[in-house]
């Protein structure tokens, strides 16, 4: 897959294009069946799937204080655009100037820079200063700017339509498996490991530390159970997770420490992906060092169950 932060004609290196518009936070399960269908659409004519999509939530432009917690990163959106067999990636900034576009002058750069010949949304899309531009303008003036347009139905659970907003409001209550249900995999979180204070090693759990952004959906906090991939590698690691301060050490941050099983490279500022599988407890303060190893090694074995089960 090959991915551009900026726009430029596309047309002559990306002949016959199939692209799918949207934000995709989280990739859930319903952006999963829009790219799946522009896949398909560009496989029918032999020309080149494609994503079009903004870098940062509009509202983070228009409106900060009303933004929504970001359920994955640029990088998550990546790849799985890339596993559901995307060509061409484009991300780019969302702007005041870009803001002011008219719907018309939206799909006028499509038509410049894409010329798509199918354009796949799904039913809540809008596009164009103030949102204007609605998929009904899609059905009634794509052929105009040279495509056709398609508007993937909702996919539903329990009689209504699975998003983003509906995702994150299950990561903030812990409903790990309902979220992961709706996400079509596992909540995810790829950041670079940061320095942590290496008391982990002290007890025999060594821990890769992973910053939380004040702009992330985050699980409570708790011990998990977790997949790890260290710096795009083809290979998954078991291990656990915990999210929290530490409270039996006093002075922490909430962040992520993740213990990676049978592991104990240096990968610090590497990415790591983890993958939160189940969640083991709830955060803990313990009443010594050695109670805490106690439990660690209980986590760890319960952990172990569930991550072989689901290691790729």
């Amino acid at each position: 897959m090959q991915v551009y932060h900026k726009l430029k004609d596309f047309t002559k290196a990306f002949p016959r294009v199939a692209v799918a518009l949207g934000m995709f936070d989280g990739v859930h399960i319903g952006h999963q069946s829009i790219l799946r269908r522009a896949v398909e659409l560009a496989r029918t004519m032999d020309g080149t799937s494609a994503v079009f999509t903004f870098s940062n939530h509009p509202m983070s432009v228009l409106s900060p204080e009303r933004m929504p917690l970001q359920i994955g990163t640029e990088a998550l959106k990546e790849q799985q655009a890339e596993a559901l067999g995307i060509d061409l990636f484009v991300s780019i900034p969302f702007t005041r100037d870009f803001a002011q576009r008219t719907p018309e002058e939206f799909l006028t750069l499509l038509r410049d820079d894409f010329a798509p010949r199918y354009v796949v949304t799904g039913p809540n899309y809008t596009f164009g200063q103030k949102g204007r531009g609605t998929q009904r303008q899609l059905l009634r003036e794509g052929s105009n700017y040279g495509f056709q347009a398609e508007i993937c139905p909702a996919i539903l659970r329990d009689g209504r339509p699975v998003s983003s907003t509906r995702i994150r409001a299950l990561i903030a209550d812990g409903n790990l498996a309902e979220a992961n249900d709706f996400l079509g995999h596992p909540f995810r979180v790829i950041e670079r490991v940061i320095h942590g204070d290496r008391r982990g090693r002290t007890i025999g759990f060594p821990t890769a530390n992973l910053p939380i952004s004040a702009h992330a959906a985050m699980l409570p906090n708790g011990a998990y159970a977790v997949r790890v991939r260290v710096d795009g590698a083809a290979s998954w690691h078991g291990g656990m997770a915990n999210i929290g301060s530490n409270p039996t050490f006093a002075g922490r941050t909430r962040r992520i420490e993740v213990n990676i099983a049978a592991f104990d490279a240096d990968i610090y500022d590497q990415e790591l992906t983890v993958d939160f599988l189940a969640k083991l407890r709830d955060e803990q303060r313990f009443s010594s060092v050695d109670q805490l190893v106690r439990q660690l090694k209980k986590d760890q074995a319960h952990a172990e169950k569930i991550w072989r089960a689901q290691l790729p």
